[in-house]
């Protein structure tokens, strides 16, 4: 029986994202994956910017990139009655706007799953550590206090192995069969639409050439329907919403079929379409009771479904195993207690829930639970969910409160305003090292880090007794090139921000202590979940 120190089943974004965090932070993983390779569907195609941060920082961006779409090439959100029929509306998104280097210094990406999915495996199978195999099902996970004893089956040979793993990590999808054996209740609403994903190859350009978006939504009588940006030339995704409301059944989408709906939407009667895939599946609106049972952890769609009107399934997917990985690695090296692991639960799960809601919400407003006769549209929070990218505050034993309220915000989805207050993410703000730009986020990785100012030399000093990665900001090697970021991080002269791995800030003192050793260390006790 092999044992590994975690089992992560299913290889996906999430997955695949969990086995580079665990190599990174040196643990041995195992992912299994039921298919014999990555995506063949397009599928999730937005990576947002904190997303994109994460990425930044496991040294995976530039090749994610390079598989997407540049930013240039799908800025515009389009809703036309055809493709090549009237405009109705044309938006730029704040994620996709110059507005949005205020906030971070990472911009979001347009990459489809089936192009994101190979840059991930190929990255996580050169990490040490990172074991893979495809082909691979998990039929049974049975845990008891030391450990999990799952069952594999290779479905190609039809060979059962078991395997013995501290922890597991289920990233196995909406459908998990690791959260069903476990009986986990779902909260929330189930099957609010039905659609179909279509892939197909079509010279789409003489209608977005001049207007390069990622979504052209199409408002047709006899169908609501988006064209979706794959590579912007001939590759296109095309997505049929609300069947039942318009009478389609999903049996209805045959290629036949398929190719004469994509040349109504586009309006264009002769258009050559090649239909290369067609996927019916059902929007869901709900979230895990638990996703902490035992040693078992559930992340992404198993976690939690969420209509894709936003793009933060596969965000929130991958943000889930951010939070989840150093936990993990801090607890298997015995450098913090199980009672971490609780907190990948209690700060994940409600963000999973609010997420979910404004999803839906956004479905709604854009018609996709009904048939209209009035132009759906969409709500103004719609891409423009800047609070919900960057905004997230923590509240768990992992995070030590310093007493100050949160920032006051008009609208939390859209509004984010820069801070760190312990439980939010470490904000972006501008320093230079050796004549050259970088960012406060580029300072962030795998492990803790200490950012103090000039005047908090003590506090470094206390940090790198503690074994804690630390930062002076002023002191000659590092310079605030904008003058904020003491601002940003709610400083005075002498104060310090823990951060954590996953770039959230665990604990802040604004000024200096009379000790500053002992607060710190007293800090990261109470994180690791020994106090």
């Amino acid at each position: 029986m092999q044992d590994v120190a975690v089992l992560i089943v299913g290889g996906g974004p999430v997955g695949l994202t969990a086995s580079i965090l665990l190599s990174q932070a040196g643990v041995r993983s195992l992912l299994v994956e039921r298919h014999p390779g990555t995506a063949v569907h397009p599928k999730a195609r937005g990576i947002n910017a904190r997303s994109m941060e994460m990425y930044r920082q496991c040294g995976v961006e530039a090749a994610i990139r390079q598989a997407g779409l540049p930013p240039e090439r799908a800025g515009f959100i389009v809703w036309a009655h055809t493709l090549a029929g009237e405009e109705i509306e044309r938006r730029v998104p704040w994620r996709s706007g110059p507005q949005s280097t205020a906030a971070s210094p990472v911009r979001n990406c347009l990459c489809a799953q089936d192009d994101l999915e190979p840059v991930l495996r190929r990255f996580a199978e050169q990490q040490p550590g990172g074991e893979l195999r495809f082909s691979t099902e998990v039929t049974a996970c049975e845990q008891d206090d030391a450990a999990v004893t799952a069952t594999l089956v290779d479905r190609a040979s039809g060979r059962q192995r078991q395997v013995r793993a501290r922890y597991v990590i289920a990233a196995d999808g909406a459908q998990s069969s690791v959260r069903q054996q476990l009986g986990v209740r779902m909260l929330g609403e189930e099957d609010v639409y039905d659609s179909v994903n279509i892939l197909l190859n079509a010279d789409l350009r003489p209608w977005t050439l001049h207007r390069p978006a990622a979504l052209y939504f199409i408002e047709h009588p006899k169908m609501r329907a988006t064209f979706l940006t794959i590579n912007g030339i001939d590759r296109w995704g095309f997505l049929v919403n609300s069947l039942a409301a318009y009478g389609y059944k999903a049996s209805d989408f045959t290629a036949e079929r398929s190719a004469e709906l994509v040349r109504m939407a586009a309006g264009v009667a002769d258009l050559d379409v090649k239909i290369l895939g067609i996927a019916p599946w059902t929007a869901s609106a709900r979230v895990a009771e638990r996703y902490r049972l035992g040693r078992i952890f559930l992340a992404g769609d198993a976690a939690h479904e969420m209509p894709p009107t936003g793009g933060f399934g596969m965000n929130t997917g991958v943000q889930d195993v951010h939070n989840l990985a150093w936990k993990l690695a801090a607890v298997i090296r015995g450098a913090a207690s199980e009672r971490l692991l609780d907190t990948y639960h209690d700060e994940r799960q409600p963000l999973g829930r609010a997420i979910t809601q404004q999803s839906l919400a956004n479905a709604i407003s854009m018609g996709r639970l009904n048939r209209t006769t009035e132009r759906a549209g969409a709500r103004p929070e719609y891409l423009n969910e800047q609070g919900m990218i960057f905004g997230a505050a923590y509240e768990s034993s992992a995070v030590v409160p310093d007493g100050t309220a949160p920032p006051i915000v008009a609208n939390p989805v859209t509004d984010y305003v820069p801070s760190a207050r312990p439980g939010g993410r470490a904000p972006h703000a501008w320093l230079a090292r050796n004549g050259e730009r970088l960012s406060t986020i580029d300072l962030l990785g795998n492990g803790f880090v200490l950012l103090t100012t000039r005047a908090g030399q003590t506090w470094r000093e206390a940090a790198q007794r503690l074994g804690i990665g630390a930062f002076s900001i002023g002191d000659g090697e590092l310079t605030d090139s904008d003058g904020q970021w003491t601002e940003a991080y709610g400083l005075d002269a002498t104060g310090a921000v823990l951060v954590r791995p996953d770039g959230y800030v665990g604990w802040r003192s604004r000024a200096m202590t009379a000790d500053p050793r002992a607060s710190l260390g007293e800090a990261m006790t109470r994180i690791m979940g020994y106090a």
